[in-house]
């Protein structure tokens, strides 16, 4: 059987991640593993193939699970922004760690784990360590995008008449109840990691990047639940808003509405099939024109006293 296998293999160069062949690869990326690169995984690495789904499942809940040759990590990510959908999601990424290799299975493309975050490194654990503040890193960068555009939004809200506008700050609002269960779920999951990390081989270097990685993940958690909070509270004054706007403008219609009706009676009082005063008058016309005229802007002038 031939396929396409789309896994990336990594090994530590000069303390850095460093692309290389299959066979001195120590980290392997799995993307969205066909069926065929599932077996591989399972038969030939002995994952579980419960725990395999779970890593692609996006609903699923971080957790640590122990096999007999390696350790079982499903970890919750943020889901790149989709700006048409002006939601943000969360998904689940696989994390395998053995004593001779890390696999890393994700329901789409990760990475590239480079930059001063990825320098010195110089075991498994650490790399792992450190692909999960990555993505811990990322919610917060997510967390002010989401405060910035519900600024935006609220701006926007206050002059409009829409519904759009809203159901989109709604978005914001599910997107951040979807970021404080991943951010839950995550500081169980790291709190389990760090009683667990002596007999998964962590070095005293790694624990103190577990304690850098649920205080993050804490101060994540706590900025989600603010921006949260924010939204609910404000969520009944913006509905006000808009509900508000579309009643002033109903009022100015009626307004205009109420104003043309004057002129209206002025017309149709001289347009009677009966003999009228100024019939014969030559400038008939010109009169009820401007009769029509002051009515209207009588109605508006005493609408505008009565404010």
């Amino acid at each position: 059987m031939i396929s396409i296998i789309m896994i990336e293999h990594y090994s530590i160069d000069n303390c850095r991640l460093a692309a290389c062949d299959n066979e001195q690869a120590q980290v392997f990326v799995v993307t969205c593993p066909s069926d065929y690169e599932k077996t591989i995984l399972t038969e030939q690495y002995q994952i579980d193939e419960h725990t395999l789904n779970s890593a692609l499942d996006p609903d699923e809940l971080a957790r640590l699970e122990k096999e007999p040759s390696h350790s079982a990590i499903i970890f919750k990510i943020p889901v790149k922004y989709d700006p048409e959908r002006i939601e943000f999601a969360v998904s689940s990424i696989g994390l395998f760690l053995f004593p001779q290799r890390l696999i890393l299975v994700a329901p789409e493309r990760v990475g590239p784990f480079g930059g001063k975050a990825f320098s010195r490194l110089k075991s498994l654990p650490e790399i792992m360590l450190k692909i999960m503040s990555h993505y811990i890193n990322n919610y917060l960068g997510h967390l002010q995008v989401i405060d910035r555009m519900s600024d935006e939004l609220a701006d926007k809200i206050s002059s409009s008449m829409e519904n759009k506008y809203l159901l989109q700050l709604f978005g914001l609002e599910k997107s951040l109840v979807y970021y404080l269960n991943a951010l839950t779920s995550n500081g169980i999951l790291l709190e389990k990691i760090k009683k667990c990390g002596e007999t998964m081989g962590f070095s005293v270097e790694d624990m103190d990047i577990i304690d850098d990685i649920i205080i993050e993940n804490s101060q994540s958690f706590k900025q989600a639940k603010m921006y949260s909070n924010i939204l609910s509270s404000m969520m009944d004054a913006r509905v006000s808003i808009v509900n508000n706007n579309l009643n002033i403008l109903m009022k100015r219609l009626n307004i205009i509405a109420i104003a043309l009706m004057a002129p209206t009676l002025v017309v149709s009082a001289f347009s009677m099939n009966v003999a009228i005063p100024l019939q014969k008058h030559n400038y008939a016309f010109w009169i009820i024109l401007s009769l029509s005229v002051i009515s209207m802007l009588g109605v508006l002038l005493f609408w505008k006293f009565k404010k």
